[in-house]
């Protein structure tokens, strides 16, 4: 694989993270699903402060992953930014990045899935596995950790 085709992937992956914050914040659901390989794996175990050795906070799934985003900020406006990524690519059809990231989550009085906090602006990285099928790029595997969070109540 040569360099024009690293450079050529590197900004497919950078598409599909594009389109992955603007069909969260536009509540694109069948888009943003379309984004994640059948069996993709995401991983916001950090965030609940999930127990180790145990499953929470792990989602296996398209369906499962689209379903608890949507319920999580359904109700939300939200903008979600990402920033200069490392990309790697180990093949034509394997590759991981590392987004930073910045998030700003606003909910509706009474619709907060973490009362009694009504916004959470974070900030942190996205760590991500990417797989190629059939010409187009898929992420299979995201983990959210976050460095910092505001929350306002």
């Amino acid at each position: 694989m040569d360099t024009i085709d690293k450079l050529l992937i590197v900004n497919e992956i950078k598409n599909l993270k594009s389109s992955y914050c603007r069909f969260i914040d536009t509540k694109a659901w069948d888009d943003y699903a379309g984004l994640f390989t059948e069996d993709a794996v995401m991983d916001v175990s950090v965030e609940v402060s999930a127990k180790p050795g145990t499953d929470e906070g792990i989602f296996k799934g398209r369906a499962e992953i689209v379903g608890i985003v949507q319920r999580a900020v359904e109700t939300a406006e939200t903008a979600h930014q990402v920033h200069t990524p490392e990309v790697t690519v180990y093949s034509p059809i394997s590759a991981s990045a590392i987004w930073p990231m910045q998030d700003r989550l606003v909910w509706a009085e009474g619709k907060s899935p973490m009362p009694p906090i009504q916004t959470l602006t974070g900030f942190g990285h996205y760590h991500e596995e990417y797989i190629q099928h059939e010409g187009r790029w898929f992420i299979s595997s995201l983990r959210l950790t976050r460095l910092l969070r505001e929350f306002d109540k």
